[in-house]
């Protein structure tokens, strides 16, 4: 996240950094200096068992302050700490938060400090849980973490990948970016610059599903990750957010309003029904181009030694967006290309008369399909070349594609006042 999109106040924004016991202990750290570098001032408790995983030493190098462990402890300087400590600071970040913890702040249990703390604290929380997927998926866990939001505790929910334990699924710590950018946005001045106030979003992601009978699809490698990080970092900037979400594998943020689909027909009904609210259009997802000319109504069995089928072409979304656009509606697509990106970006961009294109290489590694990071490149219409940009985390690309929604809307604004401006001086 590139800190020139915070707004910095006369006044440094306090928050408190609570560690709780897991193996995500250690990125911890990562979200201090993230903090650190927004301008903030972080003091940092931790609980017993998060001290066998990470000492206090680190964090206590990092913030510069004596981290609180046990509020009675001989070396702690304020024998009333989880008052001064809870209401005296502008947020309360809890990352990692176990499951254990999660319970007993559900339940107003306070048998240690960072407990104690939570309920003595005046100011918004926000926590970032981290544990294994079954605990995760527990109806206890869940019963919990409803409690939470209720209570006005803002979540950022867990990842999806491999655990320490080796199981995959849901429960591994966010990114630390992600959750800095949260803690940012609950801050009073702390937040992004508000320079999508009053756009109305409508973003697609993930992939579609075309059906060749009851038990099998078509699809593709998409997991939502990119069309989720723009409609993250596009109501941090204050855009209202709307998302058609086809098949994925993370969770979508928090605070955005999501319309589930499969197919590329559901998603172009639900498009369609939604884009007349919108001010900008952004497709991210993975639409699949072709679909199965008939569905089986049953299985279709094994029989001989191949299998013959007739596709046929899906809605064209971004195309019929594009072409009935209305009232200065921008238009942002996307070209995943494993081979002459640039050149096949730019073709789409014209075919379709887009305000801007994003490629990126999705035969790179390291980059596209379900992964954390992406490499970028923008073309827009009206700009002199592409921006390409280096391997970045998804949210910061999300934010570099927003800038230029920013310039592009600009753009658009002030070629609109020199028209108005020539039509009021034109001789009667």
């Amino acid at each position: 996240m590139t800190n020139n999109r915070i707004k910095r106040g006369s006044e440094v924004k306090k928050v408190a950094l609570g560690i709780s016991g897991g193996i995500a202990a250690y990125k911890a750290a990562e979200v201090l200096r993230g903090l650190q570098r927004a301008g903030c001032s972080v003091r940092v408790a931790m609980t017993k068992r998060a001290c066998e995983f990470i000492q206090p030493l680190t964090f206590r190098t990092l913030s510069g302050s004596h981290v609180i462990v046990d509020d009675y402890a001989p070396d702690n300087p304020d024998p009333i700490a989880h008052i001064t400590f809870s209401q005296t600071v502008d947020l309360l970040v809890v990352a990692p938060a176990t499951a254990n913890i999660i319970a007993k702040f559900a339940n107003g249990v306070a048998d240690d400090f960072l407990t104690s703390t939570y309920l003595a604290s005046t100011a918004p929380v926000l926590i970032a849980p981290a544990m294994n997927p079954t605990m995760w998926g527990h109806p206890a866990t869940q019963r919990n973490l409803s409690q939470l939001r209720n209570d006005g505790v803002r979540i950022v929910e867990p990842d999806a990948g491999e655990m320490a334990c080796g199981t995959i699924g849901p429960g591994r710590l966010n990114d630390p970016e992600r959750i800095v950018a949260a803690a940012l946005e609950l801050l009073d001045q702390g937040g992004m610059v508000q320079d999508l106030a009053g756009e109305r979003l409508l973003i697609t992601t993930g992939a579609t599903r075309e059906e060749l009978d009851p038990v099998r699809f078509i699809s593709n490698r998409s997991s939502g990750r990119m069309g989720f990080a723009v409609a993250e970092a596009a109501l941090s900037r204050g855009a209202e957010v709307s998302v058609v979400a086809g098949a994925t594998s993370v969770n979508s943020p928090y605070g955005v309003r999501v319309a589930r689909v499969l197919s590329a027909d559901e998603m172009h009904e639900a498009v369609m029904k939604e884009l007349p609210k919108a001010t900008v259009f952004i497709s991210a997802a993975a639409v699949a181009d072709y679909r199965p000319a008939q569905r089986a109504a049953t299985k279709i069995k094994k029989g001989g030694s191949s299998l013959v089928l007739t596709l046929e072409r899906t809605r064209d979304i971004l195309g019929e967006v594009a072409s009935a656009r209305t009232n200065g509606l921008l238009v942002i697509g996307f070209a995943a290309e494993t081979n002459d990106v640039l050149i096949n970006a730019q073709e789409k961009l014209r075919a379709k008369n887009l305000d801007a294109i994003v490629a990126n290489d999705v035969a790179r590694v390291d980059a596209g399909f379900d992964s954390t990071e992406n490499a970028i490149t923008i073309v827009a219409r009206d700009a002199q070349g592409p921006l390409e940009f280096p391997l970045m985390s998804k949210l910061e690309a999300a934010h570099r594609i927003l800038d230029e929604i920013v310039r592009l809307r600009a753009t658009s604004k002030t070629s609109a006042d020199a028209s108005a401006s020539a039509r009021q001086t034109e001789p009667k």
